[in-house]
């Protein structure tokens, strides 16, 4: 399988967006409802208090067999779902027992295809990326490095259909400084504002009607259908920095933060139904 990508991109990695076994079929047609789901899986670590960042630490160097135990449940829970956008997902190192997770759960969950974009790297001992696993085949992939003082962090945009009527998801997990996600978000809004039918979802680390958020909405016109949704930590949500911000050309359906503590922070799922002529690829 080849896949274009400008000359000025970032080639697609064709091994991980590869046919998988056993495909799902799925009911995402033009018109009817498209089911999505935004998680940061904290590299498959499972915490349900705030001492265990301090007695589960070494669980971000060292391999762990409950790690695949964790891994296997966010499976169930994707299973369910048509886009999955993943932050904090090993690609593969020490930690990881040199497992690719966004592999894994694509293989773990039937998605077909999948793809990850690795950020920042420990050496071997720890890598950080974002990940898709889609349903449908994108039919063009390109990864962007997000500007800030501290490197580190990225934006994977992934299209579907056809040209001059595609859906472009970008999956995106910022800075923890307002200055750096002030950067990122003006960089993220030049990215698609050219583009009539976007979804954003993503760890923002920061709060819907923030100032970085409120200036994303301005430029781009995408909008966040409700408010204040509480994501981290999952044990105790009080803070509210997942989010899934879309065109618009998308009518939403339902949104809700879902209640499965597998990482530190809580999924957002949010299901869309898609504009008339707008159709994914098989």
């Amino acid at each position: 399988m080849t896949l274009p990508y400008p000359s000025n991109g970032v080639p697609p990695r064709l091994q991980p967006l590869c046919p998988g076994p056993g495909p799902r079929r799925s009911t995402a047609e033009p018109g009817q409802r498209l089911r999505l789901l935004s998680y940061n899986i904290q590299a498959g670590i499972s915490t349900s208090h705030f001492y265990q960042y301090l007695t589960h630490s070494w669980k971000h160097v060292l391999p762990d067999a409950g790690r695949f135990v964790n891994l296997d449940s966010i499976a169930r829970l994707v299973s369910g779902f048509d886009i999955v956008g993943m932050q904090e997902v090993d690609p593969g190192s020490l930690r990881s027992g040199f497992v690719n997770q966004t592999e894994y759960l694509a293989l773990k969950a039937g998605f077909p295809y999948w793809h990850y974009q690795t950020n920042r790297c420990i050496g071997k001992v720890a890598r950080q990326s974002i990940g898709v696993l889609s349903r449908f085949r994108p039919t063009l992939l390109t990864e962007h490095k997000l500007p800030g003082r501290i490197p580190g962090r990225g934006a994977l945009r992934v299209e579907f259909g056809a040209p001059g009527m595609q859906l472009v998801l970008l999956i995106i997990h910022l800075a923890l400084g307002r200055r750096a996600r002030l950067q990122q978000l003006k960089f993220i809004g030049e990215l698609i504002s050219d583009d009539p039918n976007v979804i954003v979802m993503g760890d923002l680390n920061c709060r819907s009607r923030s100032q970085e958020i409120d200036q994303l909405l301005k430029d781009t016109g995408l909008c966040e259908p409700i408010h204040d949704l509480l994501t981290f930590p999952s044990w105790r949500p009080s803070r509210n920095i997942d989010h899934i911000l879309v065109s618009p050309s998308l009518k939403v359906e339902r949104v809700s933060v879902l209640d499965y503590p597998f990482s530190d922070h809580l999924p957002v799922a949010m299901d869309v139904t898609l504009p008339g002529g707008l159709r994914l690829g098989a």
